[in-house]
């Protein structure tokens, strides 16, 4: 929507985050899409036109066919009014400029948000590892991740007790909570 005020913007969302910038509200919260190109500009409008002084949150979504939306959820607390910026940036190239030198706080998040979606943040101070192990290959949130199945590897021991050579009792089969036995219940009763 241009060309009006969306929400509590005090002008058009074109007027204050540049060409290409678009608002909506939903639930109570103000929603600004931006190209990628004005993401930073965008925060900085944010944090000092609008007094969203409060960083929440950074992530993504991988969109497949579009690319990973990156949202940054910032606040403004006297009155209370919540904002989220979203940009999106290609498969291909999925890069943005580091939102820490507008928040602090979202450096933490810009290195959760690349290790779990592969999103370079250019300019950051330090995009480790910050919740896999060193080792771990790929970005385990992208929609293109294969996750291995847990039967691929064989397990070590035995998978039930009974299962192995100890001759040990087997364990009794479990239903979930509320399903009754059907040897003690229903037409199968005492035939299973």
């Amino acid at each position: 929507m241009s060309g009006a005020a969306v929400g509590w913007l005090p002008a058009p969302a074109e007027e204050l985050f540049g060409a290409g910038a678009t608002a909506e509200e939903s639930y109570e919260v103000l929603t600004v899409d931006v190209p990628p190109t004005a993401w930073v500009p965008a925060l900085l409008t944010a944090r000092d036109e609008l007094g969203c002084t409060y960083f929440d949150w950074l992530s993504a979504v991988d969109e497949p066919g579009t690319g990973f939306r990156v949202s940054a959820h910032v606040v403004a607390l006297a009155p209370v009014r919540r904002l989220l910026l979203r940009t999106t940036v290609p498969h291909e190239a999925p890069v943005l400029p580091t939102a820490v030198d507008v928040y602090a706080g979202a450096a933490w998040h810009e290195r959760e948000t690349h290790e779990m979606f592969g999103v370079g943040f250019e300019g950051h101070p330090a995009l480790d590892h910050l919740l896999l192990p060193e080792t771990f290959e790929g970005h385990p949130l992208r929609k293109d991740f294969v996750l291995a199945a847990r039967v691929a590897k064989a397990w070590p021991g035995a998978k039930e007790p009974g299962d192995s050579d100890h001759g040990g009792p087997k364990r009794r089969q479990m239903l979930p909570p509320g399903v009754p036995d059907p040897n003690e219940w229903g037409p199968l009763k005492g035939q299973l």
